[in-house]
């Protein structure tokens, strides 16, 4: 068991440093996602490019989860950082807040199903799935997914849990092997 069970100064700051500097990706990341937008459009595949960005936008809760290993860290280092997007001057305005607290209730869901005692690809993948499945369903209310075709809605799918697996997955398992091998992490 890897987990800790007390939040400590050093926790905080921390998670506070996750969703500053997130918060400001996710800003980013709006750019990239106008810019697919535009691109997508004339195909008719415009809403893809909420899928193809959700793995960035995802990062910050698997990264402050596989980091603290405190129960609820995943959770909060996600919604800080929608916060701080908010903050910084997304264009979704307070609405940003409601999207990182889906998120991160559904990233933490991956870290409940292990019991918060794996910190491993099983978690990552536990982790990827439940956010593939509550955020898209999160889009099917506030995105009007529901109205697309089948064909379009597996697509959308697919890309969604791709991109998710990879930013909230393997790039979060890369950042945090580092930080081990660098003993910024101290276990």
């Amino acid at each position: 068991m890897n987990q800790r069970a007390h939040w400590h100064v050093r926790d905080i700051i921390l998670l506070a440093l996750i969703g500053i500097l997130f918060g400001a990706i996710f800003l980013g990341t709006n750019f990239i996602y106008d810019g697919l937008t535009v691109v997508l459009t004339p195909i008719g595949l415009a809403p893809m490019a909420n899928d193809l960005s959700m793995g960035i936008w995802i990062m910050a809760g698997p990264l402050a989860g596989f980091m603290l290993r405190i129960p609820g860290a995943g959770f909060l280092g996600e919604f800080l950082a929608a916060i701080g997007e908010m903050f910084f001057g997304g264009q979704w305005g307070a609405s940003t807040m409601i999207s990182g607290a889906v998120q991160g209730i559904a990233i933490e869901l991956g870290f409940t199903l292990t019991g918060y005692r794996f910190y491993n690809w099983l978690t990552l993948v536990l982790s990827t799935t439940t956010s593939t499945i509550l955020t898209f369903g999160w889009d099917m209310f506030r995105n009007g997914y529901a109205a697309f075709s089948p064909q379009m809605l597996i697509l959308l799918l697919v890309v969604r849990f791709i991109s998710i697996f990879f930013f909230g997955g393997v790039l979060v398992k890369l950042i945090t092997n580092l930080l081990e091998r660098s003993h910024v992490l101290n276990r």
